[in-house]
């Protein structure tokens, strides 16, 4: 079995390795080479955290597996830890053997932002050029070096619960070279692309925060009960997910579905889009919504993509197990 620790990841993975694992991956989930496994999300009852797992086969890149981990509300400040904790397993298709063992915590963050960055690409109108953000905490700043790379941005904005957390997202668009301004939310309505990544349970953008032709990444409602964006929005835009079954069960679109604002029906694969079975994107005046749940697949794809990086590069750790 090879091991990768996460001290190897930040060394090994590209942000450009992450969007191109997610994209065929999203390909082949909407081609039904790829499926995930029901997942597992459990309050332990110990230290307010959250644990479960996400896992899945993808015939088409042979890639077997499942993410261990979860959210530990207090570790940063007791343990000077990130919060979010995770590991990838890897198992070989053919016979069932532990083939891999991958830290998750940066492939999280990676394939979080890829997968709202292919969203952008395959959705957002060609001629985009102001980026919203909602949302500045650790994961919002790997979505905006993510997005920035996917199109030509001349200026973000950006809105955030605690306002004096939005210098992290400042810095990275200044890093960028692009200019940063600290907005209402009424003022989103300036942006043609907004990426959403907050842990809400209530909406913070509303339908009359969007104009006509904006594309919108909610990437932060992953859990039953969680709420990014008014459902209203849903109702208004042409919806898009990584997986049905979890957008309208523990994504975004679980409150427009169940408030009867929209279908199971009416929410599409991106994959589809990237397959060409999809148009997507009809019109400059289409609202689109990607609503990114995180699925199990997109861990496994960017693990497999990790291994063999430090297989190349000599840094995997090699075990009998």
């Amino acid at each position: 079995m090879l091991i990768v620790p996460e001290r190897e990841i930040a060394s090994l993975m590209t942000r450009e390795a992450a969007f191109d694992a997610v994209e065929k991956v999203f390909a082949a989930m909407a081609a039904k080479d790829a499926y995930n496994f029901p997942v597992i999300r459990e309050a332990i009852g110990h230290e307010d955290a959250l644990y479960g797992f996400k896992g899945g086969f993808d015939k088409a890149g042979l890639t077997l597996g499942l993410k261990a981990g979860g959210y530990w509300p207090h570790n940063l400040e007791k343990r000077n830890e990130i919060n979010h904790q995770s590991t990838v397993f890897l198992f070989d298709p053919d016979t069932g053997k532990a083939k891999a063992m991958v830290g998750g915590n940066l492939l999280t963050a990676l394939r979080t932002a890829a997968a709202s960055s292919v969203s952008i690409k395959h959705l957002a109108r060609k001629d985009a050029s102001v980026l919203g953000m909602i949302g500045a905490g650790h994961q919002a700043t790997f979505q905006l070096r993510a997005a920035l790379e996917t199109r030509r941005f001349k200026k973000v904005i950006g809105w955030n619960y605690h306002p004096d957390m939005l210098p992290n997202i400042e810095k990275v668009a200044t890093e960028a070279g692009v200019p940063f301004e600290a907005v209402d939310l009424p003022g989103m309505t300036e942006a043609d692309v907004i990426i959403s990544i907050t842990s809400a349970f209530a909406p913070s953008l509303m339908a009359d925060h969007v104009s006509p032709g904006t594309h919108i990444a909610c990437m932060g409602t992953d859990t039953k009960g969680k709420q990014e964006v008014e459902s209203a929005l849903l109702a208004k835009a042409s919806v898009f997910t990584d997986e049905v079954a979890q957008s309208v069960s523990i994504g975004e679109a679980q409150h427009a579905v169940a408030e009867g604002l929209i279908t199971e029906s009416e929410v599409a694969q991106l994959g589809a889009v990237i397959n060409g079975t999809n148009a997507g994107r009809t019109s400059d005046e289409d609202i689109t919504l990607f609503d990114g749940t995180g699925v199990g697949l997109q861990d496994l794809a960017v693990a497999a993509a990790v291994v063999d990086l430090a297989v190349a590069k000599g840094v995997a750790i090699e075990v009998d197990f």
